[in-house]
Parts: C-alpha cells; structure tokens; sequence
C-alpha cells in the first residue's frame, strides 16, 4: 500500500498542478461576470428570467445522438491550401462606388463599409477558438489582412462571447483605437476587464439601437446561447444586428438557429441589400444552435434580404460536417430559392448591388445533400 501512496499521490500532485496552470492560462480569456448597474440592467431585460438570459424558442438537444456520425469518414478539414487573399488593406483607400461593400476575413468576421461608416463584427486575428492559445481549435490560414493593416473602424460589433467570436488577445490590440464597441448586455463586462473604456462600450438589448456617424446599428433577437466556463452559460445576452444606413442595409445574423420573429426583423428594419447568415457547424442532434445551410437561406427571405452571403463556414472544424458541405449546400439552397449568392474567397472584398458569377475556390469533395442530412429547426412553422 505504502508503495502505491507516493505514485498516487505524485500524480495528484501533477494533476492539481497541470490543472493550476490551465486555469492560470485561461482565468483572463475567460472574462468577468457583469455587476452593479450593468447587471442590475441585464435583469431588467425581458430576455432575463431567473439568473439566465433565454430564448424565446427553447433550443432542443438530443443527447442520445450527440456522437452518433463520430469517426465517420469524412472532410473536416481542409487536404489543400485555402486561397486566402492577402493585402495590406489597399482597397479600403478607395469608398466603395455603391456606398455599401463586404471584406469577408473569415468565419464571422467581416468589415462593413456602409455609407461612410466602417464596422467591423465579431474580431478574430489569428489563434484558436479557446482560451488557451495550445488546445482548441486551429485556424486553417491566417488573417487575410493583419489587424495593424486594417483602416479606422468606427465600431466594433459582437454578437455573443463564445470563443470563436470574442477572442481577448484581440480586443486588447483594439483597447487603443479610436473606436466605439457595441456588444449585448453583459458583454461589456469583459471588455472592460481586458482594457477597453467603459465610455466606449455600448451596450443593447434586443431592438435597441445607437447610432455611428449616420448610420444605425440596431440589435436584433437571435436564437442561440453565450457563455466562456462551465459556470457562466447564458449569462450574458446573444444577438444578431440589423443596420440601418441612409441608403444601405445589412444584416448580420451572429450565431443562431432559425426563429420565427426573423420576419419581423425583416419587416422593422428591411428589406436588406445584404444578409450574412451562418450556414456552418451544424448537427441534427442540435438543430437549433446554428442555422445550416437551408435554414440560413430560408432566414434570408424572411429578413427580406436581396443578396446572401455565406458566413461561419471555412475557418475552424466545430462540427461534424464536411467542411465544404456548408457552401454546397448554400448554392443549392439559393438556386432553388432565386436569391443571389456569393461565396468569397477569405480576404475578399464584395460589393452586394454587383455581385460576380460564384467561383468556386474550394475543392469538390464529397458532401452530404439536404435530402441526405435534413435539418430541421423546432418550433418552428414549416413553410
């Protein structure tokens, strides 16, 4: 016994020790919890009940299938280089002739440029979709166009703060620019615990809105969740945004399943020259976390949205598709819808009135049809 005491208790030792220095390396990743005023606001919210943010459409889970297509063969991830186009950001030197242009930099990180305004959603510059910068995972190609490259941006905007759309080694580069930040409620703690200005930070409920230079940026419902640890899941708020320009509209989904007021955002705010909607890491066993490919392009005739554009695809393996299936699958979609799409190279820039033909940078692999692999969203009306 006294033999199998010290190698026990040795590795105990090195485990207490392994997971010390896990947490060491993520405590400031992890963020802050909202208090005073800004949580006393959270709970004023209508979307607050209990001591959790919560959908209005409860969000389903089938357990019992979570790993039922584990270890099926399949392309999850890129074989081949991805055709990343890189620039010191030349283009931004010249304003769009529409007034209105899309830089899509991967997964849901994009810049606006909408009537002389410029914003950009959901900041990822290079590294994992995680706390620590050694586990998680691993980005397929670095930013299009590094951050010290980009122009003035007027704001920032963020969706939620899970990983793969709030990273912190970011936001800190960012605590020194001449920028607004407009995140949901609760948000903000974070961002301030990372060294962004309390005055800089604005924070919504679901149909608030605030305005940069002239343009308005309205936060709108999505269906999703939030949280950075096990202990802090829908704490703070989730959301998409509808913006609102003089000439221009865009709307941006952030992460979400399909909903039923997507219509009335259609009808508040639209219709929209452009939606950018998430059509990848999707899963039957969660239908209603993340849209996937027919139900974002079904969600784009419901904002009323004249172009698509293809996000939250072709940047990290968070999910069992194929990682060309997302965007073959979209094409599908939006043919038999009539809705025009493109599908930009990372790093690409797109003015949504003078849409290309669709080039097809990715390699033909095999993907999983609708009909194969339907997703179908709950409580949620068919059409």
């Amino acid at each position: 016994m006294k033999r199998l005491l010290k190698p026990l208790l040795a590795l105990m030792v090195m485990g207490l020790l392994a997971s010390g220095g896990v947490l060491a390396d993520a405590w400031v990743p992890m963020g802050t919890a909202p208090e005073g005023a800004r949580l006393e606001r959270m709970l004023a919210s209508p979307q607050h009940q209990g001591e959790i943010f919560v959908n209005p459409q409860a969000m389903f889970n089938d357990y019992s299938g979570m790993f039922t297509t584990f270890g099926e063969s399949r392309p999850t991830t890129p074989e081949v280089e991805i055709p990343v186009l890189r620039s010191k950001g030349e283009i931004f030197n010249t304003p769009p002739e529409s007034g209105l242009r899309v830089t899509w930099l991967g997964h849901s990180t994009q810049v606006f440029e909408i009537d002389g305004v410029r914003l950009i959603t959901d900041p990822i510059f290079g590294g994992r979709a995680g706390p620590v910068d050694w586990a998680g995972p691993q980005a397929w190609y670095a930013p299009p166009i590094a951050l010290d490259d980009l122009p003035k941006i007027d704001a920032v905007l963020i969706s939620h703060d899970h990983y793969d759309h709030l990273q912190q080694p970011t936001i800190e580069r960012m605590t020194q620019w001449d920028t607004q930040f407009i995140v949901p409620l609760g948000v903000g703690a974070h961002l301030e615990y990372w060294g962004v200005d309390p005055a800089r930070i604005t924070e919504l409920d679901w149909w608030e809105s605030t305005t940069v230079g002239a343009v308005e940026v309205n936060l709108v419902p999505s269906r999703h969740a939030s949280g950075r640890h096990l202990l802090d899941q829908m704490r703070t708020l989730w959301g998409g945004y509808a913006i609102v320009g003089p000439w221009n509209r865009i709307y941006f989904s952030g992460d979400t399943g399909l909903f039923p007021a997507m219509e009335e955002i259609g009808e508040r705010y639209g219709p929209f020259d452009v939606a950018l909607i998430e059509v990848g890491a999707y899963d039957q066993a969660w239908p209603d976390w993340h849209m996937g490919p027919e139900n974002a392009l079904r969600g784009a005739d419901m904002v009323q949205a004249k172009t698509f554009l293809p996000i939250h695809w072709g940047l990290w393996n968070l999910a069992n598709n194929g990682w060309t299936e997302p965007v073959e699958r979209a094409l599908v979609a939006a043919e038999k819808r009539g809705l025009p799409m493109y599908a930009p190279k990372p790093g690409e820039s797109i003015e949504p009135s003078a849409l290309p033909e669709v080039e097809r940078w990715w390699p033909t692999l095999a993907w999983r049809t609708a009909e194969e692999y339907p997703l179908i969203a709950t409580k949620v009306p068919a059409e």
